[in-house]
């Protein structure tokens, strides 16, 4: 029988990464911030995993929608007094699908405290994560004999979140293909602002013969067919609806909120680039002060009175070839802000909103005719 016994004169390997001060480690995992990524993290060393809860930027982007029609079929009678109110309501039962493994790492700080890290991963195999307001003080669902976790529950044991980004797998509104429908909105305890472009088609091959000139002379008239054709009809459906997205998406965003009175800047956003809702800290901090309003027909934060300014090209060629038709903007403020707003801000207000070339298509539409609507809370 034979022993072995390490060489005395062998001094031990050095490992140069543990040289590493946790400072530059975190500017790594701050580069990274998704969570799938980060869980992965978790699972390497100790020290990694007394890291990561450190992270200032997390990134979360949700993979798969449960609908409430999944939920009730899976669910005990208990859980139907769960189910959200309003026709948005199936939208935000969100879950991280398909990222099991990589985020079984997270149980370590999601559950109660274990020492040994394969308990941990044994005990979330069969989990997945899930967005939806309504659910238990645990931040738990059941679904068909799997755990779904919230990510307020997911993202509670990061202690010094700035910077936080959740990224929905697309967005809320079906619109038809070819339609272009953008929106950004900002929130504090309410809407503050909302701006939203939209187009019946995009042409990026330049203008087909049968549009014609592209801008036109106009200056941004209605036509006399945009009143019986459906056209203006359409651009308040458009309105309507991305603002009752917002509003929902603002809603859900309370739990995290208030879990977290580190962040800087939080934004909601999705896969498909529909819409952005932006909260930075001042708008953060008021929301924790000034509880939000409910909407008593559904789960989403009420929108205030409103005016709106709308700018309309039948036809607009942007730099770079693409055409819109029918192009639209719509700028929202509250009633009450607007008074005290300065006009002269709007231009770059509007064009800041988007990337490019939508970003351009907001600078040249607000030189076209204006026209002002309000609309009443709700």
């Amino acid at each position: 029988m034979y022993s072995v016994y390490p060489d005395p004169d062998q001094p031990e390997p050095v490992d140069h990464f543990d040289r590493l001060p946790d400072s530059v480690l975190l500017l790594v995992f701050n580069k990274i911030g998704d969570v799938k990524a980060l869980g992965r993290c978790c699972v390497v060393s100790r020290r990694f995993h007394s890291l990561v809860p450190q992270v200032e930027n997390v990134v979360v982007r949700v993979d798969c929608v449960i609908s409430d029609d999944d939920c009730s079929s899976s669910s005990s009678s208990s859980d139907k007094s769960r189910a959200l109110v309003g026709p948005f309501s199936n939208l935000f039962r969100l879950v991280f699908g398909g990222i099991v493994k990589p985020l079984q790492a997270l149980g370590q700080f999601l559950g109660p405290k274990r020492s040994v890290l394969n308990e941990t991963l044994n005990s979330l195999s069969s989990s997945s994560l899930f967005v939806a307001p309504g659910v238990g003080d645990d931040g738990e669902m059941d679904h068909g004999g799997v755990t779904h976790h919230s990510p307020t529950q997911v993202l509670r044991n990061f202690n010094e979140i700035r910077f936080l980004r959740i990224e929905l797998p697309s967005g809320e509104l079906g619109i038809d293909d070819g339609v272009l429908l953008k929106w950004r909105a900002d929130f504090g305890s309410t809407l503050d602002n909302c701006v939203i472009l939209g187009a019946a088609s995009v042409i990026s091959n330049g203008i087909s013969p049968e549009f014609g000139v592209g801008n036109g002379d106009d200056n941004g008239s209605f036509p006399e067919t945009f009143y019986t054709n459906g056209g203006l009809k359409l651009r308040v459906v458009w309105t309507i609806s991305s603002l009752i997205a917002a509003s929902a998406r603002h809603y859900l965003l309370q739990p995290i909120i208030a879990d977290h009175k580190t962040l800087d800047s939080l934004v909601l956003t999705d896969a498909d680039g529909q819409g952005v809702l932006c909260m930075n800290r001042d708008q953060l901090e008021e929301l924790r002060v000034k509880p939000l309003s409910a909407s008593s027909a559904s789960k989403r934060t009420l929108v205030p009175a409103l005016n709106m300014r709308l700018w309309y090209a039948p036809y607009l060629e942007l730099p770079d070839g693409v055409v819109l038709k029918g192009a639209t903007l719509v700028a929202i403020r509250p009633s009450e802000q607007s008074a005290s707003k300065n006009e002269v801000s709007d231009a770059s207000w509007l064009s800041n909103a988007f990337e490019e070339p939508y970003g351009t298509a907001a600078k040249m539409l607000v030189k076209r005719r204006t026209y002002c609507l309000e609309m009443n809370s709700f």
